[in-house]
């Protein structure tokens, strides 16, 4: 396969994911990847032991109009979330879902399953369920889980407006459940509280990434917030900032850098042709938790005039140096939407600069069954593992596998 565009990183190998060609976020771990599906509504298992040749071996069904886009692998755990498989649904049941989470719980037979979901995947190529916490509302959109006592969870219940943290308690894998939250005001609907923030703006987390006992949450159109979670029941709010306005909002991925006392935090560009403007990959001095310090953003692609091409531009996840993958406080892996995944050297944190592309070809044919969608790359998720080797999700075009070769 021949890329459109391409600096530092080669072609190893293509995916179509047993004809599943839709991937939002991947996992892999033990030689295999776990994808999870945007519309085909469930969970594929890759045999990746030869990136040359990656086998489907597995597709987990979620319940019906139920998706599990967000997952999570450690020791022999995997866990996804279950909620509202929104995008089919508005095209298939348009008569009452008019597009938004909340709605679908407004209308006639909106029926779907909503929690999170816990597999045994000791035997990797089979996973096998142990255990689910069911939730009340929209439930679940991501989850940040590396080991260890507790997942944190973004979850919408239906006493909330939109997504909120949920610290789980997954001492028994097959008994989790929520032990703490934190919310921003206004968004506690069942407790009496009212929106404070301008009617467009969607208030809401994506999810959070945890070094230590901070917390670093990305909280779309309400900017970043910094959580001392030491005591899981009662998360302590350190910080908060928001830069839009001026700059858009969409807040969407934080990687802290601990070592380093940096955090890297991407906003989500969720609109074509750049109609609404750039989003940007931004870096933060945070050796005082409480006080968060913009000091630079990373450069924007340039081989091409990306606005122009069609679909979103603009990032969307970062690689999350993950303990079983590649990790460095140095190189940032970002994929970008149209632009495909893109690397960056951030040795001097205040002059970030790009080091690495690949842009795939367009797909060769849609899962996405919203109408006028155009037939454009929208490199989603990234894992890379500890030799360089990433894996590149799209919504349409499969996984690609790649290998990055330093610069």
């Amino acid at each position: 396969m021949k890329a459109v565009a391409a600096k530092n990183i080669k072609f190893i190998s293509h995916s179509d994911q047993g004809g599943r060609g839709d991937g939002v976020q991947v996992m892999v771990h033990r030689g295999y990847a776990y994808i999870g599906h945007g519309f085909s509504d469930g969970i594929t298992v890759i045999d990746v032991r030869d990136p040359k040749h990656p086998k489907t071996v597995n597709f987990i069904a979620c319940p019906p109009k139920t998706r599990a886009l967000h997952l999570q692998t450690h020791g022999d755990l995997l866990l996804a979330v279950n909620g509202p498989s929104m995008w089919t649904m508005q095209v298939n049941e348009k008569a009452y879902f008019s597009g938004s989470p909340a709605d679908l719980l407004k209308g006639q037979g909106a029926t779907y399953t909503s929690g999170m979901r816990v597999y045994d995947i000791s035997h990797p190529e089979k996973p096998r369920e142990i255990g689910f916490m069911p939730v009340d509302g929209v439930g679940p959109h991501r989850i940040w889980y590396v080991g260890g006592r507790y997942a944190y969870v973004s979850i919408h219940f239906s006493d909330f407006t939109d997504h909120i943290l949920a610290i789980v308690d997954m001492a028994d894998p097959a008994k989790p459940h929520v032990v703490g939250k934190y919310w921003l005001p206004g968004m506690w609907s069942g407790g009496g509280e009212t929106p404070t923030w301008p009617k467009g703006k969607r208030i809401a987390l994506h999810h959070a990434l945890v070094a230590g006992n901070l917390a670093y949450c990305a909280w779309r159109d309400g900017g970043l917030v910094v959580l001392d979670v030491s005591d899981a029941a009662k998360p302590k709010l350190l910080a908060h900032r928001n830069w839009d306005p001026p700059f858009g909002g969409g807040t969407h991925s934080p990687l802290p850098l601990p070592d380093r006392n940096l955090l890297v935090v991407a906003d989500e560009a969720n609109f074509a042709n750049c109609s609404q403007g750039r989003r940007y990959i931004w870096m933060f001095d945070v050796r005082e938790p409480g006080n968060p310090v913009s000091i630079a953003t990373f450069p924007q692609p340039a081989e091409a005039d990306y606005c122009a091409k069609g679909g979103n531009f603009g990032t969307h996840n970062l690689w999350e140096n993950r303990p079983e993958g590649f990790q460095s406080s140095k190189i940032i892996f970002a994929t970008f939407h149209n632009a495909g995944v893109r690397v960056y050297n951030i040795e001097n944190q205040f002059q970030p600069r790009e080091i690495g592309y690949f842009v795939p070809p367009d797909p060769v044919r849609m899962f996405d069954p919203r109408p006028n969608r155009p037939q454009v790359i929208q490199s989603a998720d990234c894992f890379v593992d500890k030799q360089g080797v990433m894996y590149v999700t799209d919504p349409n075009a499969g996984l690609h596998i790649l290998q990055f070769e330093g610069g």
